[in-house]
């Protein structure tokens, strides 16, 4: 897997080849857990993975901005962004001293 991006069919047949469950089990199960995280941030705009990481939404306001092929200033509307911030044992485990 080094050197690529893992996918959500690379985790199914990372899943699949260590355990006895067929595929469609597997894909199922990921599909589960992928669901409930999305659901988790958008609920409560947070999901805490111990010894991983959190995932974090906030509101970004409505700014200005321009568009880089006419110059011309335009509004970006308000939305909604996901950070990531690792905890601090996954960023020891990549950062060995």
């Amino acid at each position: 897997m080094s050197g690529q991006t893992l996918t959500k069919a690379g985790i199914v047949d990372y899943i699949y080849e260590r355990t006895d469950k067929n595929r469609a089990e597997i894909k199922d199960l990921v599909e589960t857990i992928l669901d409930v995280m999305k659901e988790s941030i958008k609920k409560d705009h947070a999901l805490l993975v111990s010894g991983f990481g959190k995932f974090e939404a906030y509101d970004k306001r409505a700014r200005k901005g321009r568009n880089p092929q006419t110059s011309a200033t335009i509004t970006l509307p308000p939305r909604k962004v996901v950070v990531f911030r690792l905890s601090r044992k996954f960023r020891a485990e990549l950062n060995p001293s």
